[in-house]
C-alpha cells in the first residue's frame, strides 16, 4: 500500500476556499445575477420503484389437479377419462385448453401437467398438490369439491368444517414448497341445475342409475317433499363450499377464486356428456377453459 502525503492545512485551506468560490460564481453565472440557482434532481427526488404485481398474468407452466372434470371423464367415451379434453391442460383442438391458450400448444405439451383424479375430493388435493410441486408450476389450477357433495346420500356429504381443514392443508402444502406459485380456484359447479338439464333425457337417467351424484341424482323424476327437500340440502352444501374457497383464496396473495363465475354458468344440453347428461361435454370443457382464460388473465377480475 502506498504511503499517504499529508498536505500542509493552509495549502488544504486556500484550495477549498478557491473552489468553493469558483462554485459560487458559476451558480450566479448559470442563474442570472443573484437569482438562486435551480435546484437539480436528488436522490430523494428519484421515483418509486413499482411494485411487483402480485399476479402475473402470463404465467409460464402449469399443473392441474382437482377431480372426475379436470380429467375430462365421459367427454370422449361413455365411463372414461379423456384429459386430452381436459379444460385445465388438454391438447384438444376442440377445446382449446387453459394451458394451450396461455402458453401456446407446443409449451403447453411440456409445461402443462395433469394430476387431478376422477372421484378425488378434497381430502385427496394435498396429496395432489404435492406431487404437482415436484414440477414447479407458476400456476396451479383447482377444480375439487363436486364429490364431496356428490355421494351416496345427502347424509354423507363431506362436512363444512372437514372441507375447510383439507383446502386449507393444500393451500399450506403449496406455500411450504412453492411460496410464489400463483393458484386459481374455480367454483363447485351448479349440482341442482346439471340435475335439471340431464333429467330430460331418457338415456342420461338411465346412466344416473350406476350411483353418479346419487345424493343429487337419485329418483331425477321424483318432485315430492322430500325429494326435493335432498336436492335442495345437497345444493346449500356446494353452496357452502364455494364459500369456503372464496374465504381461504382470499387470505393468500397468490390465489385467484373465480368468483362463483362456474357455479353461475348456465350449462345446458351442449355443455353436457352426451354419455352422461352430467360431466361436460369437449364443448362444456371449451367453456370451462374459456372462463378461466378469462379470469386468469385479468388484472382485476373484480372490476
Amino acid at each position: 500500500m502506498r504511503n499517504r502525503r499529508h498536505r500542509p492545512r493552509a495549502a488544504v485551506a486556500i484550495a477549498t476556499a478557491v473552489l468553493l468560490g469558483a462554485t459560487a460564481l458559476t451558480a450566479c453565472d448559470a442563474s442570472g445575477g443573484d437569482s438562486p440557482a435551480p435546484k437539480g434532481p436528488s436522490a430523494h427526488d428519484k421515483p418509486s420503484p413499482k411494485p411487483t404485481p402480485t399476479w402475473d398474468t402470463d404465467p409460464n407452466s402449469l399443473a392441474a389437479v382437482g377431480d372426475s372434470i379436470t380429467r375430462g371423464f365421459d367427454a370422449c367415451s361413455v365411463l372414461a377419462d379423456c384429459p386430452e379434453a381436459s379444460w385445465a391442460t388438454g391438447t384438444d383442438s376442440e377445446v382449446r385448453s387453459l394451458a394451450t391458450r396461455l402458453l401456446g400448444k407446443e409449451r403447453a405439451a411440456t409445461h402443462s401437467w395433469n394430476y387431478a383424479k376422477t372421484g378425488a375430493r378434497m381430502t385427496d388435493l394435498p396429496g395432489q398438490v404435492e406431487q404437482a410441486a415436484l414440477k414447479r408450476p407458476e400456476l396451479i389450477t383447482v377444480m375439487a369439491g363436486a364429490n364431496d357433495a356428490c355421494r351416496p346420500s345427502a347424509d354423507s356429504m363431506t362436512p363444512v368444517a372437514e372441507f375447510r381443514a383439507d383446502f386449507e392443508e393444500a393451500m399450506r402444502t403449496l406455500r411450504r414448497e412453492l411460496p410464489k406459485t400463483q393458484v386459481y380456484v374455480t367454483s363447485v359447479p351448479d349440482l341442482k341445475r346439471l340435475w335439471s338439464q340431464g333429467r330430460t333425457n331418457a338415456l342420461g337417467k338411465q346412466i344416473w342409475k350406476l350411483g353418479i351424484c346419487a345424493s343429487m341424482l337419485a329418483d331425477p323424476d321424483d318432485l315430492d317433499a322430500s325429494a326435493t327437500q335432498r336436492r335442495a340440502t345437497v345444493q346449500g352444501r356446494v353452496v357452502a363450499y364455494n364459500d369456503v374457497l372464496k374465504d381461504v383464496c382470499a387470505k393468500d396473495l397468490r390465489c385467484r377464486y373465480d368468483g362463483g363465475a362456474v357455479f353461475d354458468y348456465r350449462f345446458d344440453g351442449d355443455q353436457l356428456s352426451h354419455w352422461d347428461w352430467f360431466h361436460p361435454s369437449k364443448n362444456g370443457q371449451s367453456r370451462l377453459a374459456e372462463l378461466a382464460y378469462r379470469q386468469v388473465k385479468a388484472k382485476d377480475p373484480g372490476a
